[in-house]
């Protein structure tokens, strides 16, 4: 039986405030509006998690608040701002005893992007694979079905995208501005 991994950047930061830390920004009005509609296409997309694991900065907490707010949250340090090897041995760590088919991160690019080019395989390269690797935007939902018996399989070219929406997909006021 595949495992899937689902992949939930962070929706559109406030950069309001020069003087706020990285970690400590949450998101504007756009990233609020942003979240809810993914998170709504989350839900809607069906596939049960049974875990959800994301880095703890402000805006990534503010998204799931606003996106998934009945999903429990398992926040980890390493997924700020963490490298696609990091996000693969958080997962692997967070599976547990091979009772999750289905864990959903929830963090910052480049490493969610990365993750997502380690993980495809050029064999295995579809027309939403394309579209992810063009961009990754904030508020992004993708999902890799792995083809691997456990977590600790988790390596380079064990995945096909199987899904990708990006905000503007939903609510085309949501693209890019200006």
């Amino acid at each position: 039986m595949p495992k899937y991994l689902g992949i939930l950047r962070h929706a559109k930061s406030d950069w309001s405030d020069g003087a706020t830390r990285d970690f400590d920004r949450g998101l504007n009005d756009r990233g609020r509006r942003g979240a809810e509609v993914m998170g709504a296409h989350v839900i809607e997309h069906g596939q049960k998690w049974d875990k959800l694991v994301a880095s703890p900065a402000e805006r990534v907490k503010a998204t799931l608040e606003s996106a998934l707010p009945d999903l429990a949250v398992t926040y980890d340090q390493r997924l700020y701002l963490a490298s696609p090897d990091t996000i693969m041995e958080v997962v692997e760590e967070h599976a547990g005893d091979g009772d999750a088919d289905a864990i959903l991160i929830s963090g910052h690019n480049p490493g969610l992007y990365e993750t997502i080019l380690e993980l495809i395989s050029p064999a295995n390269e579809n027309d939403l694979f394309k579209e992810a690797v063009v961009k990754f935007p904030t508020g992004a939902f993708a999902v890799i079905e792995c083809k691997i018996d456990d977590w600790s399989q988790l390596k380079k070219f064990c995945g096909t995208l199987v899904h990708f929406k990006r905000p503007r997909d939903l609510d085309p006021e949501l693209g890019p501005e200006g």
